[in-house]
C-alpha cells in the first residue's frame, strides 16, 4: 500500500517542480507590445485546466472516464512515469532556448526574434510538444480512459492557442515565418500535418 501512495505522490511532485520552475524563469523577460485579450486567454486555459482536473482527480464517478485502457501495473505506472519526464524536459530546454521571448500568453515582445535552432528547429511550438508529452505520460501512468479525454481536451486548448501564435508569427516575421512553417513541423517531430 505504501508504495501505491508514494506513485500517486510523485507525479503531482514533478508537475508541482515544473511549475515552480516555469514560475521562477518568468521573471526575465523581454516587454510585450502586443497582448492576447483575457478572453482569448481563456479559451486556451479552461481546456488546459479541465482536461489535467479530468486525468488527476482521484474518484471519477462514471465509468465513461474510469474504464481501464492499460493494466494497472508497475510498468505501465514507470513508463508513464518516463514519458511524464521527458515531455517536462523537453519543455523546459524549449524555454531555456526561446529565453526572454517567451510568454504564458499569446504575446510579441519588444525586439521579438524567431527562434530557428535547438528544439525550435524539430518543431515550431516544442513547449506544447513537451507538456502534451508530458500529460500523456500522465494519462499513461493513470491508464484509464479519463487519459484520453484529457489529453484530447488539452490538446484542443493548445491548438486554439497555437492558432493564434501561428497568425501572429506571421505577420510579426512574413516571408521568414513562412519559410520555416514550410521546413518545421508543428507539434510533432518529423511528423507534417
Amino acid at each position: 500500500m505504501r508504495a501505491h501512495v508514494f506513485y500517486w505522490y510523485l507525479i503531482p511532485a514533478l508537475w508541482i517542480a515544473w511549475s515552480i520552475y516555469w514560475l521562477v524563469s518568468s521573471r526575465n523577460v523581454k516587454r510585450a507590445v502586443r497582448r492576447e485579450s483575457r478572453a482569448a486567454r481563456w479559451g486556451h486555459i479552461v481546456p488546459l485546466v479541465v482536461g489535467m482536473l479530468l486525468i488527476v482527480a482521484q474518484r471519477p464517478s462514471s465509468p465513461v472516464f474510469s474504464m481501464r485502457l492499460l493494466p494497472a501495473t508497475r510498468a505501465s505506472y514507470w513508463v508513464g512515469v518516463a514519458v511524464l519526464c521527458v515531455g517536462l524536459a523537453f519543455a523546459i530546454w524549449a524555454r531555456r532556448y526561446l529565453g526572454t521571448n517567451w510568454s504564458g500568453s499569446v504575446t510579441v515582445k519588444e525586439n521579438h526574434e524567431l527562434i530557428r535552432t535547438g528544439p525550435y528547429g524539430l518543431v515550431r511550438h516544442p513547449i506544447y510538444t513537451g507538456i502534451l508529452t508530458a500529460i500523456l505520460g500522465t494519462a499513461i501512468a493513470r491508464g484509464e480512459l479519463r487519459g484520453v479525454w484529457g489529453l484530447a481536451i488539452c490538446t484542443a486548448g493548445f491548438l486554439v492557442k497555437l492558432r493564434r501564435e501561428e497568425r501572429w508569427m506571421r505577420e510579426t516575421f512574413g516571408e521568414a515565418y513562412d519559410r520555416y512553417r514550410a521546413t518545421v513541423p508543428m507539434l510533432v517531430p518529423f511528423v507534417r500535418f
